[in-house]
């Protein structure tokens, strides 16, 4: 289990939302691609790179961060979202050197968008499903839609899917720790990988999550906790490292 960092980017900046609330942002460094070299510098495995403004606008705009950073960053696979919903768009990211592509709104709104996109990129594409009381929310999390996140997710993974990212929007950024019952149960009902995000503020949570690890949970995403200094991130990483 490998913990990956977040970084969030809004108007060029590094921010942090509360409960993915446009309007409840803090900004925690003007500087994404410095925010980046910490975490590399630190021994991160992975990123978590997502485009605010590109999900709400549905489109990429800040892919010139993004492709700054893949390209100081070769070695370390990115996981980018936010603003995908075209197959344009994730061969630009892929060609620029991002790893995975992560697939939301446009992955609960019209499913077999996701069967033919991954089909085309295998082994690229993964699907964000962020979710109160199970519900799923799509457009930035300001709608809710009437699917089931497991059945959903099942959907997928029998799509081709890489791997599953499961937020609990009640928990995202409140750092209240994460949805361990659910993201558990989830991680159970299907093959594939499920990273799990939303709420980490500890290594006690991470500690939770890493007792779950034996159901498919294979990375944790943090982002508020390890800015504010509640979690060290090096020491959170050797935590869900060891064996």
């Amino acid at each position: 289990m490998i913990l990956i960092p977040a970084i969030d980017i809004k108007d060029g900046k590094c921010v942090r939302l509360r409960q993915g609330k446009m309007d409840d942002t803090t900004i925690f460094s003007d500087n994404p691609i410095e925010m980046a070299d910490r975490w590399a510098a630190q021994g991160a495995k992975r990123l978590h790179i997502v485009d605010l403004d590109g999900a709400v606008h549905g489109k990429p705009k800040n892919a010139v961060i993004v492709h700054e950073i893949a390209k100081r960053h070769p070695d370390i696979p990115i996981q980018l979202g936010g603003g995908v919903r075209d197959e344009d768009t994730v061969e630009a990211y892929l060609n620029a050197g991002v790893q995975y592509i992560i697939i939301g709104t446009r992955a609960v709104n019209e499913p077999h968008f996701v069967s033919d996109i991954a089909l085309e990129f295998p082994r690229h594409i993964i699907v964000g499903l962020d979710a109160v009381d199970g519900k799923l929310a799509v457009d930035g999390w300001s709608k809710l839609s009437k699917h089931d996140l497991i059945d959903l997710a099942q959907h997928f993974e029998n799509d081709g899917v890489h791997a599953i990212i499961y937020t609990d929007i009640s928990k995202d950024g409140m750092m209240q720790g994460a949805n361990i019952e659910l993201t558990k149960k989830l991680a159970e009902s299907i093959r594939i990988p499920v990273i799990a995000s939303g709420g980490v503020t500890n290594l006690e949570d991470l500690m939770k999550l890493k007792a779950i690890e034996d159901s498919g949970v294979t990375g944790v995403i943090t982002g508020r906790a390890i800015y504010e200094g509640t979690l060290d991130f090096a020491e959170g990483q050797r935590l869900l490292l060891a064996e």
